[in-house]
């Protein structure tokens, strides 16, 4: 490549390349880069650069690696990404920097998490530190997870809260609807024997319509969440649409947590931060003794919706987690296996307990916080589930 001062765009093209490959005779442009562009540089160096053998290059074009094990060194670090990339690329490079350089362990520091961009990955982590967490930093750390927790909300409640009131009232069917209430489209299918050829109609012998809102509880969901730490986002997740679901008068909500024990965190959900502060994150994995604590939970099959968050690596008895899953199908229980629900898409999971699954009509899938509406509706309606 060769500069070509009299064509912007080519030396646009240039600088975006440079910034791509980084210094060196290597990069082939022959850019040097100046003042907010040189410090992007840095930053982009500090976490990414290569870090040579015989130390740290030096010079005004060459990268060098680390940001070492200097608090301060990082915090500036973090204010100077901040200050030069938007925030999903921040998230992003917060996260590298966190699995490259080992940083977990400074964010146990009030300062450090004072510079961090707040985003679920960051609460995962946090959350995996909780116990070493020292008491000057936890009311800090309460306050970044709390503004996760209300982004998460103020994304999700409202849509949550009104796909799962439509499918309540469209679930409650009543059979003399007035004009009003009548669900045409179920109707319709209902009567399409009755079709008149000859008058291009169908007479609707039988109505279908929507049931009135009811303030009594018409449905049980149980969330039941794997808490080993690959699970971390989704914990996130389905702690705020615990918290959204609780507040539905028509819905009892029950939330139970489980590594290779089970606890039930349903007391703590009008308060998604004292959910995700109770967990915790990592250890083994026992579905099966988390899935009989959750059957015995059940009071009415056929008005329950289990929702399973789980990667399936099952340390407990497989055989039996399956026979519950068939039980409580055969009650009458729609069952939802997630394998996440989190915007990665599926992690590393066990297929062959999700084929097993997948058998006993329970198909196993991840799902996307935007997802996890439609996908409740359809449970609560006992409608096929969108897998994606």
């Amino acid at each position: 490549m060769t500069a070509t001062g009299a064509d912007p765009h080519a030396e646009e093209r240039l600088r975006r390349w440079r910034m791509v490959l980084g210094a060196g005779e290597a990069d082939g442009t022959g850019r040097v880069l100046a003042g907010r562009d040189a410090a992007m540089d840095g930053a982009l160096a500090a976490l990414y650069g290569e870090q040579p053998a015989g130390g740290p290059r030096k010079g005004s074009g060459d990268r060098s690696a680390g940001l070492g094990g200097s608090a301060p060194r990082v915090a500036r670090w973090l204010g100077d990404i901040r200050t030069y990339f938007p925030a999903p690329v921040v998230q992003v490079m917060q996260r590298d920097a966190i699995a490259r350089l080992g940083l977990a362990a400074l964010l146990l520091e009030p300062e450090m998490l004072e510079a961090v961009e707040p985003d679920v990955h960051l609460v995962g982590t946090l959350l995996s530190l909780n116990k070493a967490m020292p008491e000057t930093t936890k009311q800090t750390a309460r306050a970044v997870v709390r503004t996760v927790v209300e982004q998460v909300e103020k994304r999700l409640a409202a849509r949550t809260r009104a796909t799962l009131t439509g499918a309540l009232d469209r679930s409650a069917r009543v059979s003399r609807p007035r004009h009003h209430d009548i669900d045409w489209d179920r109707t319709i299918r209902a009567n399409l024997k009755n079709y008149l050829p000859e008058h291009r109609t169908v007479v609707p012998e039988r109505l279908i319509g929507y049931g009135r809102a009811s303030r009594s509880v018409k449905k049980e969901v149980i969330l039941c969440i794997d808490q080993s730490g690959s699970m971390a986002a989704s914990v996130v997740y389905a702690s705020v649409f615990g918290a959204v679901l609780a507040s539905m008068r028509s819905i009892a909500t029950r939330l139970v947590v489980f590594d290779t024990a089970v606890v039930d965190l349903t007391d703590q959900l009008e308060d998604p931060v004292d959910v995700l502060f109770g967990l915790q994150l990592g250890g083994g994995t026992d579905i099966n003794r988390a899935l009989a604590y959750c059957q015995a939970k059940i009071t009415r099959p056929a008005d329950t919706v289990v929702v399973l968050i789980s990667d399936l690596y099952e340390g407990g008895i497989r055989n039996e987690m399956l026979k519950r899953v068939a039980a409580m199908k055969s009650a009458g229980v729609e069952f939802v296996a997630l394998l996440a629900l989190s915007d990665e898409g599926a992690p590393a999971y066990d297929r062959e307990h999700a084929t097993a699954l997948a058998a006993l009509g329970a198909p196993a899938f991840a799902c996307t916080p935007d997802l996890f509406p439609d996908v409740m509706a359809a449970a609560l309606e006992k409608r096929p589930l969108p897998v994606p």
